[in-house]
């Protein structure tokens, strides 16, 4: 995550040993010599734009030096594919124009061809005198009839294309000189039909930073509430010719997302290179500095999400939100089924009573089963509310639990009583605020393809609890943007906390799943009595295959654990501290930046995210 009140210098001070900042001033030196005190300046300076910006940049530098380039230029693959690189040409400055060809001219993979289709106003010499000054026979320059905008203008230039994989690059932008080189190792690497990478918004003189893009791997669900993969979009041309060039002048504005939709559906994969290989200019006028220049894209992207839920057969209605460039999908709910909601207890009535109340006032499902598993209460005032709340309702019944705590194995017990098609896990002191909450987490449990899913929880002081759960954070693993001021009202890092996301877990505070996975993998009572049982549980449906869902449209507060208190306090803990050992020895393997939900480029230390 972004760490916003840091300094370049505090951040220096923090991350960086003696052993890196020696690696540090080698490089320096060695850019020095090979690529002079310009280049090695503009290095620096990015460097320092983006720390200043507020992302923890790790000095993992994406910009290869000179050695590193001569390398790539010598590396020969098993398959070495030719790359067509598709760019529609209108009015291009000429200042632009010859810095998007230099940076494909410089590649350090030279098996591509440039394909430039000028529908540009023809008093406008200079075009076709800057293409000619290259010499070169890989740039294919052709003049268009008319105009006839972006969509099919880009249509002809996918005709002149003659390479294994095709490439977009938008005229006024630029990619890095190792981009094609990433792409072909990365295909040979996986076999990816469909590869992507980070990119960054830059002003239009390619000197200081607006945004940056730090991705996630392919994400379904993430994808159609929001294009998060647009730029540097590499694929494979028979898979093309399967899903065929722009036809409908609807998606205009939202061509390419409409594309990389239609790519996603049928490739075999779709691969994400963690890495800066693509520049976004920012300038008057682009889509990447002010999206309200494109007001009727936003549409367009609409159409294309509804599109696509109808070719894959997910029955729902998109709607554009209030945030530009996301959508948001409510999905048709097939039948009636029941959830059974099991909530843990012992005594705390009043945050029980409050939970139980939200189900019925704000869950916007009736077909429901509340059962609330007993724990060892010891006053009074509980048992006299189980005995009024089965009276009044006859959904909700109260079993009970003898051994002593142990969180998996009561809610294990609790799902012993589930007559419903789902379970959805529900701590005591969760309470629902939003409107149609059970049913909307209901929409994406239904789902064959679905695993888990988990709703979006603040502490009572409106601060972020939980918006998915992140492998690594800490050691273990964290929650994502967790302790973030005013988050009903904040979109988070690429609108993540405002449109539905996958992620390898989901909080067990309230996490619905299908009942008979949940037979099938019942929490581990053994190994994870109270703490990482939910989020070994969801790992286990992701290794089986399943996408674990979080819904920003499902909120409620979380009173955190007031039931049994916090696991990490000033106190030694040997049971949490245990079974986080045992965490950690089970699924290492995702830590150190292997989640596919997160980006290399941002911490696994919650002390760097700047938040609360």
């Amino acid at each position: 995550m972004s760490n916003i009140q840091d300094s370049p210098l505090k951040f220096i001070k923090r991350n960086l040993n003696i052993k890196r900042i020696g690696t540090l001033v080698n490089r320096g030196v060695s850019s020095l010599k090979n690529e002079g005190l310009e280049a090695t300046w503009r290095k620096i300076d990015f460097r320092i734009k983006l720390m200043t910006k507020g992302d923890v940049w790790k000095f993992r530098s994406d910009i290869p030096l000179k050695r590193e380039l001569k390398r790539q230029k010598e590396a020969v693959f098993p398959y070495m594919p030719k790359i067509s690189i598709i760019v529609p040409l209108y009015n291009t400055p000429e200042k632009f124009l010859k810095e998007m060809i230099d940076s494909v001219y410089n590649q350090s993979y030279s098996n591509w061809q440039l394909v430039l289709a000028d529908a540009s106003d023809k008093d406008l010499p200079y075009i076709k005198k800057t293409v000619d000054s290259y010499n070169d026979s890989r740039i294919v320059w052709f003049r268009l009839a008319e105009n006839k905008g972006i969509s099919e203008n880009t249509n002809q230039g996918f005709l002149r294309a003659d390479g294994d994989y095709y490439a977009l690059l938008d005229h006024d932008d630029v990619i890095l000189p190792n981009a094609l080189y990433e792409n072909v190792k990365a295909i040979n690497e996986t076999g990816a039909q469909v590869l992507y990478s980070d990119e960054i918004t830059l002003d239009g003189d390619l000197k200081h930073l607006i945004q940056f893009h730090f991705k996630i791997d392919y994400a379904p669900d993430f994808l159609r509430g929001v294009n998060y993969i647009t730029h540097f979009l590499v694929f494979d041309s028979k898979l093309f010719e399967q899903v065929g060039p722009y036809e409908d002048a609807r998606f205009d504005g939202a061509q390419d997302f409409d594309l990389i939709l239609r790519l996603s559906e049928k490739a075999n994969k779709v691969h994400h290179i963690p890495k800066v290989l693509y520049y976004w200019r920012g300038h008057a006028g682009s889509t990447a500095s002010d999206m309200s220049t494109k007001m009727y894209a936003f549409e367009a992207g609409r159409s294309a999400v509804q599109a696509h839920l109808e070719r894959v057969g997910l029955k729902g209605t998109v709607s554009i939100q209030q945030y530009p460039g996301s959508y948001r999908t409510v999905y048709e709910v097939d039948g009636n089924p029941q959830v059974s909601i099991a909530i843990p207890n012992k005594d705390h009535i009043e945050d029980l009573s409050r939970c139980v109340d939200s189900i019925f006032a704000l869950g916007g499902w009736d077909n429901v089963q509340v059962i609330i598993v007993e724990n060892n209460s010891t006053q009074q005032e509980t048992f006299d509310y189980y005995e009024k709340i089965t009276a009044e309702n006859s959904k909700v019944q109260v079993v009970y639990y003898k051994g002593g705590f142990n969180f998996s194995a009561i809610c294990n017990f609790g799902a012993g009583y589930a007559t419903g098609e789902h379970i959805l896990l529900l701590n005591n002191d969760v309470e629902f605020i939003s409107e149609n909450f059970i049913k909307e987490m209901l929409s994406y449990s239904q789902r064959a393809d679905v695993g888990a899913v988990g709703a979006k929880l603040y502490y009572p002081d409106g601060y972020l609890q939980h918006a998915g759960v992140i492998i690594g954070i800490n050691g273990s693993a964290g929650h994502s943007h967790k302790g973030l001021a005013d988050a009903r009202n904040n979109t988070g890092d690429m609108y993540r906390l405002v449109t539905t996301q996958n992620y390898m877990a989901v909080t067990g505070a309230c996490l619905m799943t299908k009942t008979e996975l949940y037979r099938k993998y019942p929490l581990d009572e053994e190994n994870f009595a109270v703490a990482y049982n939910d989020v070994d549980y969801c790992l286990r449906l992701y290794e089986a295959g399943y996408l674990n869902v979080f819904t920003p449209y499902s909120e409620g507060i979380h009173y955190e654990s007031k039931s049994r208190g916090l696991d990490e306090t000033d106190k030694p803990n040997p049971r949490y501290e245990r079974e986080k050992a045992n965490f950690r020895q089970k699924w290492g393997k995702y830590f150190d930046w292997n989640d596919p939900y997160y980006n290399p480029h941002f911490t696994l230390l919650y002390e760097n995210y700047g938040y609360k």
